[in-house]
């Protein structure tokens, strides 16, 4: 293949470095700050259920802002939104920074701030998303989005080793280093060159506010390629129950549980370059779907497996089976939704994963608790492919959809 046709030439398309750099950074920070707040609460508090606060103080802001973030995001500059959501979780590191060098930091001042990162979090992230098809065509949009993801994998693996590696040399470090990176992923946003067309200036009603979900609703091939995907991570959530499979299946240790945690990830990166090089030409539902279902099977083997390397090995598949689905989905929402709609769609879709990602590693915690962990995996990769069967009666389009060129 060309390697003018491939991820190159979108980083060469003007003002996606500096969307993809801003993402990066911001994503960079946001793992490196997580990491050292969970170690301090934990550290503070020795209390599991100070940690559960933590990821539900991430979720609620989200849950409660999605409807407002999405008609802000349709109403305003995307890139100035970036710009001042970057621009307080900068502050908001350096306060945290302060205030762990003052030993002022308490769990409450900890809860605070994560609070406060999970609501600009909420607005970010949509509008991040519906900003990239104003920086690039629809004819370059899966590269892009593959290209993207394939970055931001690489900051899911390496920010909380960052975190981690600077906790280790002194507590205020990853908090002045992610104040420094989130600055630099403010000026990378607002450096984007692009002409933004303000969209229409609806009133503010109900339906209005609402229209995200509606737009969904009345796209099935939207709507099922975003409720195929809620419902294989709230099934094939076994993932969550990687410390148990580490030390009493595997016997594996520490060490053994950051190899598990790091492969997803690992496989996803590999998928997403291997999409920004040889994008999906043909029968992309169809695609999906079969994706869909061997994250499932791979999911199944993880469970059953009692072997490191294979469990290693079923985690990298897992991670590029996800990918496949993440970028069909994520071309497909912003390729079938005008502009003037994105930010609404956007923040829908991003509830959605959120939702699926929290709530499927709760129902797997629950059903470990009566079933096992093992008989959990087993049942969430079963459940997961009986979903693809049902969603191929229940959304026939998808089968239908061929590509991704808009």
């Amino acid at each position: 293949m060309d390697i003018s046709q491939g991820p190159r030439s979108v980083l060469r398309h003007p003002g996606y470095l500096n969307f993809a750099a801003s993402r990066v950074f911001s994503s960079l920070s946001f793992q490196s700050i997580g990491i050292a707040m969970g170690w301090m609460i934990y550290g503070q508090t020795h209390s599991a259920f100070a940690l559960g606060l933590v990821g539900l103080c991430q979720f609620l802001p989200m849950a409660v802002l999605t409807f407002v973030v999405g008609h802000v995001a349709d109403r305003f500059d995307r890139r100035r939104i970036g710009l001042f959501c970057q621009l307080i979780e900068a502050m908001t590191a350096l306060v945290l920074a302060i205030a762990t060098w003052q030993q002022w930091l308490t769990p409450s001042g900890i809860l605070a701030a994560v609070t406060v990162l999970g609501a600009v979090v909420a607005f970010e992230r949509p509008t991040m998303a519906a900003l990239l098809p104003n920086i690039v065509p629809a004819s370059m949009l899966q590269k892009a989005v593959a290209t993207s993801t394939s970055m931001m994998q690489t900051a899911l693996i390496i920010g909380p080793s960052l975190g981690g590696l600077l906790y280790g040399l002194d507590p205020v470090a990853p908090f002045a280093v992610s104040a420094l990176l989130f600055a630099v992923a403010s000026f990378n946003v607002i450096s984007i060159r692009m002409q933004w067309v303000p969209g229409k200036r609806e009133k503010v009603t109900l339906a209005s506010v609402f229209a995200g979900v509606s737009f969904i609703r009345s796209r099935p091939v939207m709507l099922g390629t975003i409720s195929l995907d809620l419902f294989a991570v709230l099934l094939g959530g076994a993932t969550a129950l990687l410390p148990i499979f580490a030390r009493d299946i595997l016997h594996a240790g520490p060490w053994g549980l950051g190899l598990l945690r790091a492969a997803p990830a690992i496989g996803a990166l590999a998928m997403s370059i291997v999409l920004a090089r040889r994008p999906l030409e043909s029968n992309v539902g169809r695609k999906m779907l079969a994706a869909v279902a061997v994250f499932g099977l791979a999911t199944i083997v993880f469970a059953l497996s009692t072997n490191i390397a294979l469990s290693v090995a079923a985690l990298l598949v897992v991670g590029a089976s996800d990918t496949v689905s993440v970028v069909v989905r994520s071309s497909l929402v912003q390729l079938l939704t005008p502009d003037e709609m994105r930010g609404r769609v956007s923040a829908v879709n991003a509830l959605f994963i959120g939702t699926s990602n929290q709530l499927g590693e709760f129902e797997s915690g629950m059903m470990a608790a009566v079933l096992g962990p093992v008989a959990t995996g087993i049942a969430g990769g079963l459940g997961t492919i009986i979903v693809v069967l049902l969603w191929m009666r229940l959304f026939p389009a998808l089968t239908k959809v061929k590509t991704l060129q808009g």
